[in-house]
């Protein structure tokens, strides 16, 4: 999986609001990924981009498909499933 440059955007601003909408803090999620809460801080904030490893588990801990991260922005949580 290679992830394009216009994706990036998507991919932060995506796992963000679904996080959110699931009610997990970015501590949490970070826990379960099995990583440092400011490398998971940086791949929200952009500064980062996650390895398609990282990705995937992302999605398996949130419960979505991966396609989701790389959809226009989500603004309904109701779009999440």
């Amino acid at each position: 999986m290679r992830i394009k440059r216009g994706e990036i955007v998507k991919i932060h601003s995506n796992i963000e609001h679904i996080r959110k909408s699931k009610r997990i803090t970015q501590v949490e999620l970070a826990k379960r990924l099995g990583i440092p809460f400011q490398t998971y801080n940086n791949y929200e904030k952009g500064k980062r981009t996650p390895s398609p490893e990282t990705i995937f588990k992302i999605s398996k801990e949130l419960k979505v498909p991966i396609e989701k991260f790389f959809e226009e922005k989500i603004y309904d949580s109701k779009n999440i499933s």
